[in-house]
């Protein structure tokens, strides 16, 4: 099955992660399954992977590309935010390392039909879960002006948000908007032709906005990395691997405050909260070397940020 998609910061993501060939490791994020079959060479005989991904293609992609690895595999179709419950259901109770590869899957964008590229007409869709019934058609015609203005500001950081949402909602009365194409003029009418000129595609900050609403991909990041914290052995690793600022803002504060001590007031002489840092955060983020930004331009966003539970 064709499932094309580039892993970013592939060898840093794998000699952060894997410690030991006979663990149990989990990729939330299966996708091509690029970052899964690396982990699964890893590992030996007694090592064991766990690929989870909402998208059904994916699926069925890690199943044929992991049919013929060393360690033992199970695949399982579900959203990340159910970790423990799919860890539970396999009779898991604590795990050697976790990777979160955050976003969207080059197949994803590349598919026409998937509703997600701003370069390719299509339907409005933009679903990760092909088996939800809310997508990019509903949060167009159906949010008020106000909703899909901030929706466009917080989550494309988009300066033209208020004037996007005023031309689809105007767009929308004279009949409900159906395709990306439709969208895309839209915007392009809505944001001035001077602004235009740089900052690449008009519609790509709208675009982002509009596939987080409809995955909810930043309200769950917060509950599912703790949650993968406190199902992590003794030095076991977390790595995440982020592509914009706002993902990454949500990951480097859940780490660091995994990472912390005292929570104290500073003027108590002595600690009485007893709390204890879960994890250490291993060095700085790892972003791509020239060498892979020239074979995949995909990787110019992505951040790496690998920590160790204590």
């Amino acid at each position: 099955m064709e499932f094309h998609h580039i892993s970013v910061l592939m060898e840093e993501t794998i000699n952060g992660l894997v410690k030991n060939p006979s663990g149990i490791y989990v990729d939330c994020t299966l996708g091509g399954s690029g970052h899964a079959k690396r982990i699964a060479d890893q590992l030996n005989a007694d090592g064991r992977l766990i690929g989870i991904d909402q998208d059904s293609t994916a699926i069925a992609v890690g199943k044929e590309r992991l049919s013929d690895v060393k360690c033992k595999v199970d695949i399982v179709q579900s959203n990340f935010k159910s970790l423990k419950d799919v860890l539970l259901g396999l009779g898991i109770q604590a795990v050697d390392g976790f990777l979160f590869d955050l976003g969207v899957s080059s197949h994803q964008l590349d598919v026409a039909q998937r509703g997600f590229s701003y370069m390719q007409d299509a339907l409005l869709d933009m679903r990760m879960d092909t088996n939800s019934n809310f997508s990019a058609y509903d949060v167009l015609n159906f949010y008020t002006e106000e909703e899909l203005a901030r929706i466009i500001f917080q989550y494309g950081e988009e300066r033209w948000a208020k004037r996007i949402a005023k031309f689809i909602v105007e767009a929308r009365s004279e009949k409900l908007l159906e395709t990306t194409g439709e969208l895309v003029d839209i915007i392009k009418r809505a944001i001035p032709a001077a602004a235009r000129k740089d900052g690449g595609h008009p519609a790509k900050r709208t675009f982002q906005a509009i596939r987080i609403e409809v995955n909810n991909e930043l309200g769950i990041l917060e509950n599912a990395f703790k949650d993968a914290v406190s199902l992590l052995k003794p030095g076991g690793r977390i790595c995440i691997i982020t592509f914009h600022s706002l993902e990454d803002r949500i990951t480097k504060q859940t780490l660091q405050a995994l990472a912390k001590g005292c929570v104290c007031p500073p003027r108590l002489p002595i600690c009485v909260c007893n709390h204890k840092a879960e994890i250490k955060i291993i060095g700085k983020p790892l972003v791509a070397t020239m060498e892979e930004l020239n074979e995949n331009s995909r990787a110019r966003s992505a951040k790496l940020r690998i920590a160790e539970k204590r």
